[in-house]
């Protein structure tokens, strides 16, 4: 039987979600929980890699499993034997191909500024502050160029293999009260791509970078490298599935 599940948790003490040897990762964690409840050893596949210090509302994962147990005992036992920074939201039965990476239609991600000259010890796991003025209206119309499918080279970590196309089916900037919300949903994205599109878009608010530098770096013409805003206010809100399974459901 391959369960899918729907994630949320707080990135702030482990080294992303993928598996890495001699640091906590959330797949491990996940892994632990299956292997104390049902005794299997089980391989759980995600819907993003999220980074070192990343969140997540709505991780989709999957694994396969020989146990009879219903969808509804397993989301109750592993939330038992997970750590408190780590849940499982729902979860449902899903075709034996179904793969959550594979598989999602689009992802959405949401990057959360505090504007503010002091830090914000509440609020510090989950969102990043900038003291410095900000032109907000700059950093709107920077941020709508962002839409569409580009090269977004200039705006990723260092990639293994593959190209560097993406398609950004939204991508927009709230204010909401002290902070500012940007929110960006794409059928992939690079790695350290969201992060890079922030750092960028501040400095436009920084009056760091013009308008026409920004979008000479989306048209790939801009020597000019993102800086990576840091991992805390990232957040991946959700996964969209056709027929398999919709990761916004909670």
């Amino acid at each position: 039987m391959r369960l899918a599940l729907v994630v949320e948790y707080d990135g702030t003490n482990y080294h992303g979600f993928q598996y890495q040897k001699g640091v906590p990762s959330i797949q491990e964690g996940l892994e632990k929980a299956l292997r104390r409840f049902t005794g299997e050893t089980i391989r759980v596949h995600g819907a993003g890699r999220t980074d070192a210090g990343v969140h997540a509302l709505g991780q989709v994962v999957s694994f396969d499993t020989e146990s009879s147990h219903t969808v509804d005992t397993f989301v109750r036992a592993l939330n038992f034997h997970l750590p408190d920074d780590i849940a499982v939201k729902s979860g449902r039965a899903v075709d034996d191909g179904f793969d959550p990476r594979r598989h999602a239609l689009s992802r959405t991600y949401r990057y959360t500024i505090i504007r503010s000259r002091t830090r914000s010890p509440i609020r510090r796991r989950t969102a990043h502050v900038v003291g410095e003025p900000l032109d907000v209206d700059a950093m709107m119309n920077a941020t709508e160029k962002l839409i569409g499918r580009h090269d977004f080279a200039r705006f990723a970590g260092p990639i293994a293999h593959g190209g560097t196309g993406r398609e950004l089916f939204g991508a927009r900037l709230r204010n909401d009260g002290d902070c500012l919300v940007f929110e960006f949903e794409g059928n992939a994205f690079l790695p350290q791509q969201v992060r890079r599109m922030v750092g960028a878009v501040v400095d436009v608010g920084r009056g760091r970078m013009t308008l026409g530098q920004f979008e000479r770096m989306i048209e790939g013409d801009e020597a000019a490298v993102a800086h990576t805003a840091p991992p805390q206010g990232l957040c991946l809100v959700g996964v969209r599935y056709d027929e398999h399974m919709d990761g916004s459901e909670k």
